[in-house]
């Protein structure tokens, strides 16, 4: 199964008082521990078991906190300038990704919603210890001075058999 990432743009949820304190839950991102509220879990609930009932498998859940957005969006008859954004990576069948996007559409909590398909990283290999040789004599450095080599023109030839140019410079 492919890997996917969805990313998720929500919609900013009520605030809470500090008397409902103790319907948050807290989710720890980048050493901060930030309270979510009952409604965004349920939000993110769907979400998930959405994604485990189609067969999928999820590796990672992040929360990118609240932000403005860079411009009001208009989803399902309510303008949005403020959301919630997640991302949420996973492992899924490919034939099941546009019933996700048809569902997750429906939802009148998420305001955007995009699945990429995740890019796994290229493998290098390691090159340290040419290019820890001096420049002369690195390929990369030969193939430039090569290719300078090709692009310079010819000096013209005379060909008259003098050993000077007969005609003013």
């Amino acid at each position: 199964m492919p890997s996917y990432e969805l990313a998720l743009v929500l919609r900013q949820l009520p605030r809470v008082s500090s008397t409902e304190i103790n319907t948050f839950c807290y989710i720890k991102v980048k050493k901060f521990h930030i309270p979510l509220q009952a409604e965004l879990i349920s939000v993110i609930k769907r979400t998930a078991e959405s994604i485990l009932d189609k067969g999928g498998i999820i590796r990672k859940l992040e929360n990118l906190g609240t932000r403005a957005l860079p411009h009001k969006v208009s989803e399902h008859g309510v303008v949005h300038r403020e959301s919630t954004h997640f991302t949420i990576a996973f492992d899924s069948a490919p034939t099941k990704i546009a019933d996700m996007k048809e569902e997750f559409g429906r939802d009148i909590d998420i305001v955007r919603r995009y699945v990429f398909k995740a890019q796994e990283p290229e493998q290098q290999a390691c090159t340290l210890h040419e290019e820890m040789l001096p420049p002369a004599y690195r390929k990369d450095v030969q193939e430039l001075v090569e290719a300078a080599k090709r692009k310079q023109k010819n000096k013209y030839n005379y060909n008259s058999g003098l050993d000077y140019y007969p005609f003013q410079k």
